[in-house]
């Protein structure tokens, strides 16, 4: 397996300064600042590229499971919510919600429901991220 990695720049003070985080594969690279991060600015945030690598890792997860189980899906939509709270002193991500649609022919709602908690327990950034609080899911079959 390829090992993955990104990169990112910070210049000057916690407040003051300003920074850009670059994926390896050259896809992306976005400003990131104070404001970005703890309040509503401009840029993007480490939080948010989380929010994006949980949604992106469960939805493959959820698809695999959902085709090998004989009902391949045509369409699997996850929006992650990512919440950083401070917690003792300490600034931590303490929840992440997966809100998940899927269309999947022919699948009953509890066989869903089944392989969509199976796929968030099991895609690797859940598991990577099984020091957060609660990781909750909210999965939804489309007719």
């Amino acid at each position: 397996m390829p090992i993955r990695k990104a990169e990112a720049v910070w210049e000057g003070g916690l407040r003051s300064g300003k920074g850009v985080m670059k994926l390896g594969s050259q896809v992306f690279q976005g400003p990131y600042s104070f404001p970005s991060r703890f309040e509503e600015g401009e840029g993007t945030n480490p939080e948010e590229l989380i929010a994006a690598a949980h949604a992106g890792c469960f939805s493959m997860a959820l698809a695999a499971s959902l085709e090998r189980e004989g009902f391949p899906p045509n369409r699997v939509a996850t929006e992650a919510r990512v919440y950083l709270e401070r917690v003792e002193g300490k600034t931590t991500i303490t929840r992440i919600d997966l809100i998940t649609e899927a269309e999947a022919p022919g699948i009953s709602p509890e066989k869903f429901q089944e392989l969509a908690q199976a796929a968030k327990e099991g895609c690797p950034v859940s598991r990577a991220l099984a020091g957060v609080r609660e990781i909750t899911l909210q999965a939804r079959l489309k007719a």
